[in-house]
This record gives structure tokens, C-alpha cells and sequence, in this order.
């Protein structure tokens, strides 16, 4: 159930990004933005799979949150801030037209 959520949010985020994008720059500008989201996403849980292996049991903590849960939401908390400080221009123009 959490990994499904993980899964959305990324779905989610992807789709917003794909839409500013191509409203902002171009429609080519969208798909690469989109690809580079897919190869970070893909790499970082492949990275991080290998490091949660080295540090918990395929349970993890309990039926809800095993290490592949535990493997997501570490990545997810690693591309937030990561994503946060690339795509800083898009956060500030939304923080604008909040105000």
C-alpha cells in the first residue's frame, strides 16, 4: 500500500513537471525533463536497494513497511530535496503566485 503511494506521488510529480515544462519551454524540454526524473528514479532505487540490503531484513519493519518500502521512502526523501534545489525556479514562481 505505501509503495503504491510512493509510485503515485512520482507519477504525480512527473506529470506536473511534464506540464510546466512544456508550457514554460518546449515540448522537448518536457520529455527530457521526464526522462532525467526516470533514470534518477530507476539508478537511486537500484542504489539504494543494494545499501537497505546491507542494513535490513527482507521484513523490514513489519508487513507494511519491508525494506522495499524502506528503499522507497528513502529515495523519495533523497530526490525531495534533490528535486527541490533543480527545479528551485518552478517552486519559487509557485511560492509567487501564492502570495
Amino acid at each position: 500500500m505505501i509503495i503504491s503511494l510512493i509510485f503515485f506521488l512520482h507519477f504525480l510529480f512527473g506529470l506536473v513537471i511534464f506540464v510546466r515544462k512544456w508550457q514554460e519551454e518546449s515540448l522537448s524540454a518536457a520529455f527530457i525533463n521526464i526522462g532525467l526524473i526516470i533514470i534518477l528514479f530507476s539508478v537511486g532505487w537500484s542504489i539504494f536497494t543494494m545499501i537497505t540490503k546491507l542494513i535490513f531484513e527482507p521484513e523490514g519493519f513489519g508487513i507494511w513497511f519491508d525494506r522495499d518500502t524502506i528503499t522507497l521512502t528513502i529515495l523519495s526523501v533523497t530526490e525531495y530535496f534533490f528535486f527541490r534545489f533543480y527545479y528551485s525556479d518552478i517552486i519559487s514562481q509557485q511560492e509567487i503566485k501564492t502570495e
